[in-house]
């Protein structure tokens, strides 16, 4: 490792003492790698890439040190919450659609079955006077 990484890891875990300890100097003290580069005088792309196990090692001093879940994580769950409560009203509606068919299946079924039994030699109903049929019915 050369010396301008080694000098940028030693800002990092100074930057992640003040932040855990409540005293950012040039931050806003919020527990994010965002206020943790800016704390560290460090760009975050350069903490997010060079220095990762730096990142997970400020993500695993907030959560037992502070006992609090850290900002990233807390968005996750909330996702996660809200796609789950997603697939369960889409697995409601799903269930209801699937029992609609089956109700209107079985009202087709009924509805075809009494109109075979009412006149199996009956006449079909003259069309209404707006219909115009497509082909001469058949005689």
């Amino acid at each position: 490792m050369n010396q301008q990484n080694q000098e940028e890891r030693t800002l990092i875990r100074e930057a992640m003492d003040r932040l855990l300890a409540g005293q950012a100097t040039a931050s806003n003290g919020s527990l994010t790698v965002v206020a943790l580069a800016a704390e560290a005088g460090v760009h975050r792309m350069a903490l997010m890439k060079r220095h990762s196990d730096l990142k997970n090692e400020f993500y695993e001093r907030v959560r037992s040190e502070t006992q609090q879940i850290p900002e990233p994580e807390k968005r996750l769950r909330e996702t996660v919450a809200k796609l789950k409560k997603t697939i369960t009203n889409q697995n409601t509606e799903l269930e209801e659609l699937r029992q609609l068919v089956t109700r209107l299946t079985l009202a087709n079924a009924v509805l075809t079955t009494q109109g075979k039994e009412a006149s199996p030699e009956a006449v079909p109903a003259p069309a209404p006077d707006n219909v115009v049929p497509l082909r001469p019915p058949a005689r």
